[in-house]
């Protein structure tokens, strides 16, 4: 192996250490945010017996909850390697073969994030400049649920964008393993391929 692949697999192993982190973060405050909607759901439910327990709104709520949670989780399930890829070419291909099929996943997930976030980004601006709410009796300025939906979206282009790159550089100096750990498919028991 040439000094220069080693030089350069531990900072973008430790690149994707951290992004890996707080990936885990991010999941973890989506964990809680769901349990909170679940709670409203529940309460709202049990107001049916128990009036006093309703707060009202829960179902909206909630819905701007998955929106935004959807788009973060995605960001995780990449870094986690737990998005859905087939398989069925990809295992009978050597380590460079699976390497580019893994840039190519890649790639193309940086660039639905990015296509995305820029239309998001375009809704957003234009829930701001009209003001505009919701049509509900909470009447939620519709900027905040897009405001955390739209950074979903960021965090995504920016997660994918950043793999990508520690991607290529691994396939650029050869670190089959590497690129297996970032992009690679797993297979049914959690090993990648």
């Amino acid at each position: 192996m040439a000094p220069h692949a080693q030089t350069l697999a531990a900072p973008v192993m430790k690149i994707t250490g951290v992004l890996r982190a707080a990936n885990r973060i991010v999941a973890l405050a989506c964990g809680v945010a769901l349990l909170v909607a679940v709670a409203m759901i529940l309460m709202e439910v049990a107001g049916r017996r128990w009036p006093w327990l309703r707060i009202g709104g829960a179902d909206e709520l909630s819905g701007y909850v998955m929106a935004g949670l959807a788009t973060w989780g995605f960001a995780y399930a990449l870094v986690e390697r737990a998005h859905v890829r087939i398989d069925l070419l990809y295992v009978k291909l050597t380590a460079p073969g699976r390497a580019w099929l893994d840039i190519v996943a890649m790639a193309s997930v940086a660039f639905v994030a990015v296509l995305v976030a820029y239309y998001a980004y375009d809704v957003l601006g234009k829930s701001l400049a009209r003001g505009s709410r919701s049509n509900t009796p909470l009447a939620i300025q519709l900027w905040i649920p897009q405001a955390i939906w739209f950074a979903g979206w960021v965090w995504l282009a920016v997660t994918s964008t950043v793999l990508l790159a520690c991607v290529l550089l691994m396939t650029f100096v050869r670190r089959w393993a590497q690129v297996a750990d970032l992009a690679g498919v797993t297979s049914e028991t959690g090993e990648a391929v």
